[in-house]
Protein backbone atom coordinates (compact mmCIF):
# COMPACT_ATOMS: atom_id res chain seq x y z
CA UNK A 1 0.00 0.00 0.00
CA UNK A 2 1.33 3.43 -0.69
CA UNK A 3 0.87 6.96 0.98
CA UNK A 4 -2.35 9.10 0.19
CA UNK A 5 -1.23 13.08 -0.61
CA UNK A 6 -3.31 15.82 0.22
CA UNK A 7 -3.39 19.08 -1.08
CA UNK A 8 -5.04 22.62 0.24
CA UNK A 9 -3.90 24.37 -3.10
CA UNK A 10 -3.52 28.41 -2.27
CA UNK A 11 -2.77 31.48 -4.53
CA UNK A 12 0.25 32.16 -2.53
CA UNK A 13 1.27 28.87 -0.17
CA UNK A 14 -0.18 25.17 -0.35
CA UNK A 15 -0.62 22.98 2.39
CA UNK A 16 -0.04 19.53 2.35
CA UNK A 17 -0.73 16.21 4.00
CA UNK A 18 0.01 12.93 3.65
CA UNK A 19 -1.09 9.27 5.12
CA UNK A 20 1.18 6.49 6.92
CA UNK A 21 1.74 4.12 4.25
CA UNK A 22 -1.10 1.90 5.73
CA UNK A 23 -3.55 4.68 5.23
CA UNK A 24 -4.68 5.03 8.89
CA UNK A 25 -3.04 7.51 10.52
CA UNK A 26 -3.22 11.50 8.36
CA UNK A 27 -0.57 14.09 9.11
CA UNK A 28 0.23 17.45 8.05
CA UNK A 29 3.43 17.41 6.01
CA UNK A 30 4.32 20.79 5.51
CA UNK A 31 2.88 24.04 3.98
CA UNK A 32 4.97 25.22 0.69
CA UNK A 33 5.18 28.55 -1.11
CA UNK A 34 2.76 27.41 -4.30
CA UNK A 35 5.67 29.03 -7.06
CA UNK A 36 7.66 25.67 -6.00
CA UNK A 37 4.89 23.00 -4.59
CA UNK A 38 4.94 21.21 -7.83
CA UNK A 39 8.49 20.36 -7.43
CA UNK A 40 8.42 19.37 -4.09
CA UNK A 41 5.17 17.19 -4.74
CA UNK A 42 7.42 15.33 -7.55
CA UNK A 43 10.54 15.25 -5.36
CA UNK A 44 8.32 13.77 -2.70
CA UNK A 45 6.74 11.64 -5.08
CA UNK A 46 10.09 9.94 -5.49
CA UNK A 47 11.27 9.26 -2.24
CA UNK A 48 7.48 8.10 -1.13
CA UNK A 49 5.03 5.69 -3.09
CA UNK A 50 2.16 7.46 -3.61
CA UNK A 51 -1.37 5.83 -4.31
CA UNK A 52 -3.43 8.44 -4.47
CA UNK A 53 -2.68 12.16 -4.46
CA UNK A 54 -6.75 14.10 -3.04
CA UNK A 55 -6.81 17.91 -4.00
CA UNK A 56 -9.01 19.99 -2.47
CA UNK A 57 -11.65 21.44 -4.81
CA UNK A 58 -14.36 24.38 -4.26
CA UNK A 59 -16.90 22.97 -6.41
CA UNK A 60 -18.71 25.86 -6.36
CA UNK A 61 -22.09 26.49 -8.30
CA UNK A 62 -22.56 28.84 -10.47
CA UNK A 63 -20.27 31.24 -11.15
CA UNK A 64 -16.55 31.55 -8.84
CA UNK A 65 -15.49 34.53 -6.88
CA UNK A 66 -12.11 34.60 -8.41
CA UNK A 67 -11.95 33.22 -11.72
CA UNK A 68 -7.71 33.74 -11.89
CA UNK A 69 -7.53 31.27 -8.77
CA UNK A 70 -10.07 28.99 -10.71
CA UNK A 71 -7.57 29.09 -13.71
CA UNK A 72 -4.38 28.68 -11.75
CA UNK A 73 -5.92 25.60 -9.79
CA UNK A 74 -6.78 23.71 -12.90
CA UNK A 75 -3.82 24.50 -14.47
CA UNK A 76 -2.03 23.06 -11.51
CA UNK A 77 -4.29 20.04 -11.19
CA UNK A 78 -3.34 19.29 -14.95
CA UNK A 79 0.43 19.39 -14.35
CA UNK A 80 0.09 17.17 -11.75
CA UNK A 81 -1.79 14.69 -13.77
CA UNK A 82 0.99 14.99 -16.24
CA UNK A 83 3.50 14.29 -13.66
CA UNK A 84 1.78 11.68 -12.01
CA UNK A 85 0.33 9.41 -15.09
CA UNK A 86 -0.12 6.04 -12.80
CA UNK A 87 -1.25 7.74 -10.32
CA UNK A 88 -4.82 8.82 -9.76
CA UNK A 89 -5.49 12.95 -8.72
CA UNK A 90 -9.16 12.98 -7.14
CA UNK A 91 -10.94 16.00 -6.32
CA UNK A 92 -12.31 16.09 -3.39
CA UNK A 93 -15.00 19.44 -2.04
CA UNK A 94 -13.23 21.54 0.34
CA UNK A 95 -15.36 24.27 0.58
CA UNK A 96 -15.71 24.10 3.98
CA UNK A 97 -12.10 23.25 5.12
CA UNK A 98 -10.62 26.62 6.26
CA UNK A 99 -13.43 27.53 8.29
CA UNK A 100 -13.34 24.34 9.86
CA UNK A 101 -9.29 24.37 10.06
CA UNK A 102 -9.80 27.78 11.98
CA UNK A 103 -12.88 26.54 14.50
CA UNK A 104 -10.34 23.59 15.15
CA UNK A 105 -7.97 25.32 15.83
CA UNK A 106 -9.49 27.53 18.46
CA UNK A 107 -11.21 24.31 19.92
CA UNK A 108 -8.03 22.87 20.70
CA UNK A 109 -6.61 25.79 22.67
CA UNK A 110 -3.82 27.36 20.21
CA UNK A 111 -3.60 31.45 21.83
CA UNK A 112 -4.32 33.95 19.07
CA UNK A 113 -1.27 33.78 17.60
CA UNK A 114 -0.93 31.09 16.74
CA UNK A 115 -4.77 30.73 14.71
CA UNK A 116 -3.42 33.55 12.83
CA UNK A 117 -0.63 31.58 11.36
CA UNK A 118 -1.75 31.12 7.66
CA UNK A 119 0.55 28.46 7.21
CA UNK A 120 -0.48 26.09 10.01
CA UNK A 121 -4.50 26.57 8.60
CA UNK A 122 -3.33 25.60 5.12
CA UNK A 123 -1.94 22.65 6.75
CA UNK A 124 -4.52 22.11 9.11
CA UNK A 125 -7.03 22.53 5.63
CA UNK A 126 -5.33 19.72 3.66
CA UNK A 127 -5.35 17.61 6.77
CA UNK A 128 -8.95 17.80 6.87
CA UNK A 129 -9.65 17.51 3.19
CA UNK A 130 -7.82 13.90 3.48
CA UNK A 131 -9.51 12.90 6.57
CA UNK A 132 -13.17 13.81 5.35
CA UNK A 133 -11.67 11.76 2.15
CA UNK A 134 -10.98 8.54 3.98
CA UNK A 135 -13.78 9.01 6.01
CA UNK A 136 -12.02 9.33 9.71
CA UNK A 137 -14.59 12.47 10.22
Amino acid sequence: MGRILGIDYGLKRTGLSVTDPEQIIVQGMDTQETAGVLEFIISYGEKESLEEIVVGYPFVEGVWGDKNFKKQLDDFIEKLKNSFKDIPVTLYDERNTSVDARRLMNQIGLKKHQRRDKARLDRTSAILILQEYLGHI
